[in-house]
């Protein structure tokens, strides 16, 4: 993805909370590369899913035009949630790393915790080179 003008602040680099947009951006790719597309896979099951918590180490600034590369996986299985580990590049330099927890839950008001789908869990293990944890 390339920084946009409105993701820079006055220091004219990368404004913070825009990488968690960019992991977002992300989190929604890499659903669709495992074939389990956000949020219509998850339907089926009765369930969807909800940021818990986000933490970001930062290593460096991306600035206005520079080309990024973001790359996303799942690090760990809970029982109802997973954690993504998602980093953005300029290059080779890695520039930040976040981590994202998802609860899976009933869609709607009720938000009741649901375990993470079996076959959800299935597709990404088939996947990823490096398996999830599971705890």
């Amino acid at each position: 993805m390339r920084v946009r003008w409105a993701d820079v602040d006055m220091q004219g680099i990368v404004f913070n909370p825009n990488y968690l947009v960019y992991a977002d951006n992300g989190m929604t790719e890499y659903m669709r590369a495992v074939g389990f597309p956000y949020p219509q896979a998850l339907l089926p099951f009765g369930a969807d899913i909800f940021a818990a918590g986000s933490s970001i180490d930062f290593k460096g600034s991306a600035r206005f035009d520079d080309m990024l590369r973001v790359g996303a996986r799942i690090e760990r299985f809970g029982r109802t949630s997973f954690r993504f580990r998602i980093s953005a590049f300029r290059g080779d330099e890695l520039l930040n790393d976040i981590r994202t927890t998802y609860v899976c839950a009933t869609p709607g008001e009720d938000r009741k915790t649901l375990p993470v789908p079996a076959k959800f869990i299935e597709i990404v293990e088939a996947f990823e080179a490096v398996k999830p944890e599971r705890t």
